[in-house]
């Protein structure tokens, strides 16, 4: 049977706002982020998409923009977090290293680049046995970009797009795999 998981990126945040990395800490959604959630909830409703299961990482900022989306009850999954950045948490964005990062955090107590990505990538595929047809998990930005990395293989879809805030990845899943449609940026210049 053939599934579709919208992975989304959750909006933005105050540390998003304030330049600073954020992985496993967590900062609240801004006004910007909650109205960012609600345009993209207003995207499944204009294109009558609707999700028989929905999913949030365990960070408040997914959950939180998860609940803007829609109102149906979802489970929170800890694969899903973000990358764990070690002592870089909540530091300015300037330290961080030139793309790729590889393993660069793993000497301050991060996350391996590959070990993170693996996390996302049996988080999700879990998700998908056990659920409906069409599945929303609420995410982050270099969990959406690393496990489109992981598939990367199967798709044609230039994946060179910034996954910006709220961002939409979709997916469609057959038996043990996933090949990336689409990513849906939303035009936010209203907010600006």
């Amino acid at each position: 049977m053939t599934k579709t998981l919208y992975l989304m990126r959750h909006g933005e945040t105050l540390f998003n706002q304030q330049k600073k990395i954020q992985g496993w800490c967590d900062s609240p959604l801004t006004e910007k982020g909650i109205k960012q959630a609600q345009i993209a909830g207003n995207y499944f409703k204009e294109h009558d998409i609707t999700f028989d299961s929905a999913y949030a990482s365990t960070s408040e900022r997914a959950s939180d923009t998860l609940e803007q989306v829609t109102s149906m009850p979802y489970d929170r999954v800890k694969g899903l977090k973000e990358w764990n950045f070690g002592r870089f948490e909540s530091e300015s964005e300037s330290l961080n290293p030139a793309l790729p990062y590889g393993d660069f955090f793993v000497a301050y107590g991060g996350e391996e680049e590959f070990q993170f990505r693996k996390r996302v990538s049996e988080a999700l595929m879990e998700i998908m046995k056990e659920a409906g047809e069409t599945v929303l998990a609420v995410s982050h930005g270099a969990a959406c970009r690393q496990f489109m990395r992981n598939w990367a293989h199967t798709s044609e879809v230039d994946q060179k797009d910034r996954l910006g805030n709220c961002c939409i990845l979709k997916f469609e899943c057959t038996g043990d795999s996933f090949k990336l449609l689409e990513i849906i940026n939303h035009d936010f210049s209203e907010l600006e």
